[in-house]
């Protein structure tokens, strides 16, 4: 939504496991909210940390908001959650509403939404980790096919 805490940790997570598959260099990666309230501010601190403990950087990661250009750019667009989703839906182009989809939709567990930590504690921050650290390997898996 802001894109300070789940989207950019997912952004993180994921450039992470790219590197470590040996596929970065054939991946355009970012991350944008829905909304603008950030612009322009790292990563939450929070989310920082706790990607940190995990060995994982997001150093460099500023929030922005979606631009028309993202649709045509990116083959895919992953929301977070429903409302988010549902945001980027009425954004896009016809033609490309057919590349928004849910993150956990990549991932193993039964879960659709990524919850969104901003308001709680440290192990919602946690959480948010274990799930894009699950989805990322299901996407990773699921472009390797492609």
């Amino acid at each position: 939504m802001g894109n300070i805490c789940r989207s950019p940790t997912a952004e993180g997570v994921f450039r992470h496991h790219a590197e470590q598959a040996g596929v970065y260099e054939r991946l355009l990666i970012d991350s944008a909210g829905t909304h603008a309230y950030h612009a322009g501010e790292p990563a939450d601190q929070r989310a920082r940390k706790a990607a940190e403990r995990r060995g994982i950087s997001l150093d460099g990661i500023f929030a922005r908001r979606v631009n028309s250009g993202d649709f045509e750019r990116f083959d895919y667009i992953i929301a977070m959650d429903e409302d988010n989703r549902a945001r980027l839906h009425e954004e896009a182009p016809e033609e490309h509403r057919h590349k928004i989809r849910l993150f956990l939709e990549f991932a193993t567990v039964t879960e659709t939404e990524v919850p969104d930590p901003y308001y709680g504690g440290a192990a919602g921050f946690e959480r948010v980790l274990d799930l894009v650290e699950d989805a990322s390997r299901g996407l990773l898996d699921t472009l390797a096919r492609r």
